[in-house]
């Protein structure tokens, strides 16, 4: 992948003052290690007039496998060529972006201890990135890039030139242009913005990504009108990351407003008040129910069924009693993400072998489910449409067949006490369908008679005298482990 800097200058203020501002002087090429490659910095061209500074990224495919997805004991399955042969070599991404901030550190501070000067100063400056993937078009890059004062011109890249009628790619020829930008400036704002418009990124997003946000966004994130899409995009649209994010620039903005400092304007919240216990999200009173309805059954080998980001697995590796955990997903990018949640890289050999990921769909049979003690449906069914929950039913409780099968899908009556959900909205955008109490149970009690299982019914989360619980759980033991119970 391959950026360039340009910018011009006269005798009195040459255009290679560039290699000033970003440590690395015109006259030499330079290269710089990196966890996913090489970084290579040149001059194409350097003198009074104009001078540009290049960035060219090598990517080593082999290591960024095995650093980021599907890496590692027990890692997220992967296609086996999709890991090799895909768009990181080429296009900028996060791996761009991070190479910026390593090779340019000192000029996206905004230091310059040669030359204290020139940090300071506007430039005229020419930013052109051959191929970067804008999920969103031309227009979403222009909506990014215009409000700080670039001049944006985004050109579609053509899926293959010798077929125009194929269309555009995702892709766009870059090319910024500005006058009224500080170099520094200018990197930070290539830094949050082309993963943003990646809309992805190869390292795993912790909690410290929301400073490394507001940092390099201080000073024109608070106030960009598309403020709320760049933090949850950066944050790769983890909902807590955004929220703490959004919280911290509000206070920026109005600190700003008010010309006072953050800390002043952050001062209504008293240690009485952080004291206070805040109530258990919903998320983790599910885990709980599930864990203990586990333990009650005697399980020690579970399969989570569409587990998602691993949440659920990473909760039942934590208590020895359950010896081994297998997670199953049909979305590659979750079992990533789960992989990394996991830290299944750095696993020791004894936790490494109590879990597996598994890439697989729950609409077909698969002989690797069976024998288990347990398998848990997590908020799942209402995921799928309803003409293919029959297939589900029968590759769980007809072929894989666990002693023990928990289902638990959200409340439809429970939505009126949402303040926050429209009305006749689902809580997700993907969910198919949300059932009654009364329509889940026919619909366990059918299955139940059908496989013969017994079923059982427990809330989740507080019991509403009017409309029940926002979560309802349905507990499946086969007919000969209950006789035997």
């Amino acid at each position: 992948m391959f950026l360039t800097i340009t910018t011009t200058g006269s005798a009195e203020r040459p255009a290679t003052d560039l290699g000033f501002l970003l440590h690395k002087h015109p006259e030499k090429a330079q290269r710089f290690s990196t966890s996913y490659g090489t970084a290579h910095v040149l001059y194409p061209e350097a003198d009074a007039e104009r001078c540009t500074a290049a960035l060219l990224l090598e990517v080593d495919a082999v290591a960024l496998v095995r650093r980021g997805k599907g890496k590692g004991r027990g890692g997220a399955p992967d296609a086996a060529l999709a890991q090799y042969v895909n768009d990181r070599p080429y296009a900028a991404s996060s791996l761009l972006a991070v190479a910026l901030s390593a090779v340019f550190s000192s000029a996206m501070r905004g230091v310059c201890n040669a030359r204290p000067d020139l940090p300071g100063r506007p430039l005229p400056l020419r930013v052109e990135i051959p191929a970067l993937p804008a999920r969103g078009g031309p227009g979403l890059v222009g909506r990014l890039f215009e409000p700080l004062g670039w001049t944006v011109g985004a050109e579609p890249v053509a899926l293959d030139g010798e077929f125009p009628q194929w269309g555009d790619s995702r892709y766009v020829r870059l090319v910024l242009e500005a006058e009224t930008l500080t170099l520094a400036e200018a990197l930070r704002h290539l830094y949050v913005l082309l993963p943003v418009l990646d809309d992805a990124k190869h390292y795993w997003v912790a909690s410290d990504e929301v400073d490394k946000l507001l940092r390099a966004g201080a000073g024109w994130l608070p106030g960009h009108p598309e403020q709320r899409l760049i933090t949850s995009r950066y944050l790769s649209r983890r909902w807590s990351l955004t929220r703490e994010a959004m919280e911290r620039l509000e206070l920026v903005r109005l600190a700003e407003t008010d010309d006072s400092d953050v800390e002043e304007i952050d001062n209504a919240v008293t240690a009485e008040t952080e004291s206070e216990e805040k109530p258990t999200p919903l998320a983790v009173q599910r885990r709980e129910a599930i864990l203990a309805a586990l333990r009650a059954a005697g399980a020690s080998r579970v399969l989570d069924l569409g587990c998602g980001q691993g949440r659920l697995v990473q909760a039942l590796l934590r208590d020895p009693s359950f010896t081994e955990v297998v997670g199953v997903d049909v979305s590659v990018r979750a079992l990533t993400i789960a992989s990394r949640r996991l830290k299944l890289d750095r696993m020791g050999e004894r936790q490494a072998a109590r879990v597996k990921l598994l890439q697989g769909s729950l609409a077909y049979t698969d002989r690797r489910l069976k024998g288990y003690d347990a398998a848990v449906l997590s908020e799942v069914i209402e995921h799928l449409d309803l003409p293919r929950l029959p297939a589900l039913e029968y590759a769980v409780f007809g072929a894989a067949r666990p002693r023990t099968v928990l289902v638990t899908t959200p409340n439809v009556e429970y939505n009126v006490r949402w303040e926050s959900l429209p009305a006749g909205h689902a809580r997700h955008g993907d969910h198919r369908f949300e059932w009654t109490r009364e329509e889940f149970r026919a619909w366990s009690r059918m299955i139940a008679e059908r496989h013969g299982y017994d079923v059982e019914f427990a809330p989740v989360g507080p019991d509403d005298p009017e409309v029940g619980p926002p979560t309802q759980m349905a507990v499946f033991v086969t007919v000969q482990e209950a006789k035997a119970a």
